[in-house]
């Protein structure tokens, strides 16, 4: 096994896609050792964010903050992005010809194995950084090849292309990984051309291949090279961290491959220019991710010559834990949505303008007065019915005579507002037709939409392209009676011409013409007149290169039910994409409707918290990428022996192994409440008579009443009487090398068996589930202590099943 820890500096931890990571591995002191810990301590808690701590050699300054000379300066810095893997690289065993995922080699002793790699006519050595180099030398030809002993049949071969060689002012060079038949010129791989810059998969005969398939190289997406092949089918595929595959090209796979033993070759060719090697690593590992993250910082410590660097890292959750408090969901759905300019304007009573909050620097709306009279009270109204936000009052003293705001956004949004279409975004609220909600101007007038209300309280939109004095009229199909006092949302989108109105499509025929250079903005009136008598909120301004109004449109039930009914897997991606999270691993089945969580306040980890307690789910940050993943509670329900994740005998545990059996999880009494519902009791009143009650209460986003009845048996019929479990078992994964990939494969909320259990135990085997792990990387040592919980506390009823139809015992209904 071999610690793969890479380093992105210079990126963005949160675009995972656009970071080139560099191998540090042979930095870590394993002798210092490196530890890890995710998940939860039990199943009752929540699960913590992830964290990692190593030591890393410093001794030529390099990961020293603020060293110039540093190759990586200057983002040798916090928040640097990192990631943690081990590569399991595979013993051959068995007899000639074996599965080419045995041919594995590190590369980490100095020296090339000669036995593995008969043929090495380029003089390829092995590098202190564990890669093993080969030259390319112009006019130079050479072969880096295993021998014949190998089968791709049924098997892989897989290799990490840590440096590809430069052109180098040759007129050819190339490097590739060629899994060869008997016959010359007949062979299945993959080949790196310098000058062209391509990865081309290709199946030659005949040194050819006129179905080649070529990508363009990447760095990033291209670091590891994989050759398949399944049920007579060949796969390339690459990968940008070694675990996570993609399909480049398919085959039915060649009559040889079946037929011949084959043997690896690693050859190389350049025809002039100047020196440059090829490096590979890692041929035939076996990636399994342990964590991905941040670091925290990089504290430099010495001894005498020496210096080293040991760092703690966390995952995604200490970003989103340092965000601030969300708005509420209107104000969320329009920030994330991408506006060009956005005023909520939910500024407080005493302010005299209102800001932009797309963070672009849209200049600020001030409060205009038109005549005499009239007020404009910001903070003065309550906004859509499903958010916590205080929003302008206009009570103007007639259509002309009161107040507006008005503003001028700056050249940026006009610039992008002509270059892209305009779509308009606002709630309105008023009883009084006749009125203006927001009008978008030239400094000039020459070009103007007006969004407005008829005297009858039909929607309208007028506009000009010449500057006219009078605007031309365009009435809105089906938008009638909106000056009824309601709450209204509308989007008006000029890419298509449409006007969706409270999550409506309403018109979509709108024969407008295209606004230029548009950057006066008037909200709660035009220009003096028509002024607004009512409320207006949330108004945006959006450039689009395509059709964007059904999008928005949506928005409409963050402000009028906050999303109310949703299912509880839809939720957590909606909370996720407020944070700019895009990864969100969605695993079980079950997700039942969720209430509002419309209004503003709460942080955004609390807001899934309250999803994930609401469903009994689970989530948690992914150990290989920026995401998150979320499980429903029938993940856990009734473990399939098929798909658990291993098996251990109790020999093979490390001390310390033992039955728990006390009233730290029991709860035997449930009082739960939702918002806006019923508070109800369930209590197992024979537990309550033995061990005394064992109260809890539950506050969850059901969306009725027997939900939250539903959710408090649930609880109950798990915890009143817990059985005895074992709540930590401890393996030495690396002496377990038959099982070590699926050891380091279980996650959170996989199972496992522990079998030949001591006499005195309860049952000689017992299934529990993974709620979290600590592990600790040394050298040749790989120790977890997975953190568990009794599975059969998932299990569920099924009728007239001999395991789960035992009266008394798994006859919990499931929820």
């Amino acid at each position: 096994m071999v610690l793969l820890v890479e380093m992105g500096w210079g990126g963005l931890v949160q675009y995972p896609a656009t970071i080139t990571w560099t191998d540090i591995s042979t930095r870590v002191d394993q002798q210092r050792r490196v530890t890890i810990s995710r998940g939860a301590s039990d199943e009752r808690s929540e699960t913590q964010p992830g964290s990692a701590t190593l030591t890393l050699d410093n001794l030529d300054g390099a990961l020293t903050p603020g060293n110039t000379s540093s190759p990586w300066a200057p983002f040798v810095r916090k928040n640097a992005p990192i990631r943690i893997a081990q590569a399991v690289v595979p013993v051959r065993s068995g007899t000639a010809p074996y599965p080419l995922a045995m041919l594995a080699d590190p590369f980490d002793d100095g020296r090339v194995d000669t036995a593995r790699w008969p043929t090495n006519t380029g003089g390829a050595t092995e590098t202190p950084a564990a890669r093993l180099r080969i030259p390319l030398a112009p006019g130079v030809d050479t072969n880096f090849a295993s021998a014949r002993e190998w089968k791709l049949t049924g098997s892989k071969l897989t290799a990490k292309l840590a440096k590809v060689p430069a052109l180098n002012g040759s007129s050819n060079c190339a490097a590739s990984m060629w899994i060869t038949s008997t016959t010359g010129g007949t062979r299945i791989g993959w080949r790196y051309d310098a000058g062209l810059g391509v990865l081309a998969a290709q199946s030659q005969t005949g040194f050819a291949d006129g179905a080649s398939v070529n990508l363009t190289y990447s760095a990033i997406d291209h670091a590891w090279l994989r050759v398949r092949e399944a049920a007579g089918t060949v796969y390339w595929e690459t990968s940008g961290d070694g675990y996570a595959w993609t399909v480049r090209r398919t085959l039915a796979t060649p009559a040889w491959v079946g037929a011949q033993t084959q043997a690896v070759d690693f050859p190389t060719t350049r025809t002039g220019g100047s020196s440059d090697p090829v490096e590979w690593r890692l041929v035939g590992a076996e990636v399994r991710p342990r964590f991905y993250g941040l670091v925290n910082e990089f504290p430099v410590d010495w001894s005498g010559l020496s210096s080293t660097v040991t760092i703690s890292c966390t995952d995604l959750f200490k970003r989103l834990n340092r965000l601030p408090n969300l708005r509420s969901m209107a104000a969320e759905e329009i920030a994330a949505a991408g506006p060009v300019a956005y005023y909520p304007l939910t500024e407080p009573a005493d302010s005299a303008s209102t800001g932009d909050q797309a963070g672009g620097g849209a200049g600020a709306l001030t409060i205009q007065q038109a005549g005499v009279g009239g007020t404009l009270a910001l903070a003065g109204s309550p906004g859509p019915a499903a958010t916590d936000d205080q929003v302008p009052l206009f009570t103007p003293s007639s259509a002309t005579a009161g107040k507006w705001l008005s503003g001028d956004m700056g050249a940026s949004v006009q610039q992008q507002l002509t270059q892209y279409w305009p779509v308009f975004e606002a709630w309105f609220q008023t009883s009084a037709g006749g009125r203006a909600i927001l009008g978008l101007a030239s400094p000039g007038l020459s070009h103007v939409h007006v969004l407005s209300l008829s005297a009858a309280g039909q929607l309208q939109i007028e506009w000009t392209n010449d500057g006219q004095t009078a605007l031309t009229v365009e009435l809105v199909d089906g938008a009638t009676g909106l000056a009824d006092g309601a709450w209204h949302h509308v989007v008006y989108d000029q890419y298509t011409g449409t006007v969706w109105v409270d999550g409506t499509l309403r018109d979509s025929a709108l024969a407008l013409t295209y606004g230029y250079e548009q950057r006066i903005l008037h909200v709660g009136g035009y220009r003096g007149t028509r002024l607004w008598n009512g409320s207006l909120a949330h108004v945006a301004m959006y450039a689009v290169a395509a059709p964007a109004g059904a999008a928005l449109a949506a928005h409409y039930a963050a402000g009028a039910d906050g999303y109310t009914g949703e299912d509880a897997d839809v939720r957590i991606q909606r909370l996720a994409r407020y944070a700019g999270i895009t990864s969100v691993t969605i695993a079980g089945t079950t997700h039942d409707p969720i209430a509002s969580q419309g209004p503003g306040g709460a942080g955004l980890v609390a807001r899934m918290r309250d999803v994930e307690a609401t469903e009994s789910g689970k989530l948690y940050a992914a150990r290989d990428t920026f995401g998150l993943v979320y499980q429903s509670r029938d993940l856990r329900y009734n473990p399939d022996p098929a798909a658990e994740a291993f098996t251990v005998d109790y020999a093979d545990l490390e001390p310390g192994t033992a039955f728990a059996d006390d009233d730290q999880k029991m709860v035997n009494s449930v009082t739960a409440a939702r918002p806006g519902g019923a508070t109800q009791r369930v209590a197992a009143q024979q537990a309550i008579t033995v061990f005394g009650e064992y109260p809890q209460s539950l506050d969850i986003l059901k969306t009725n009443d027997n939900s939250v009845l539903d959710a408090a048996y649930w609880l109950v019929s798990r915890y009143a009487n817990p059985a005895p479990e074992l709540r930590e078992v401890t393996v030495e994964a690396a002496t377990l090398p038959a099982a070590f990939l699926k050891i380091l494969s279980a996650d959170i909320s996989s199972y496992f068996t522990v079998y030949n259990l001591p006499v005195q135990a309860p049952a000689p085997s017992v299934r529990v589930t993974v709620e979290g792990y600590s592990e600790t990387l040394k050298e040749q040592s790989h120790l977890i202590t997975f953190r568990t919980s009794a599975a059969a506390t998932d299990s569920v009823w099924v009728l007239d099943d001999a395991a789960y139809s035992v009266l008394d015992s798994t006859t919990r209904l499931a929820y």
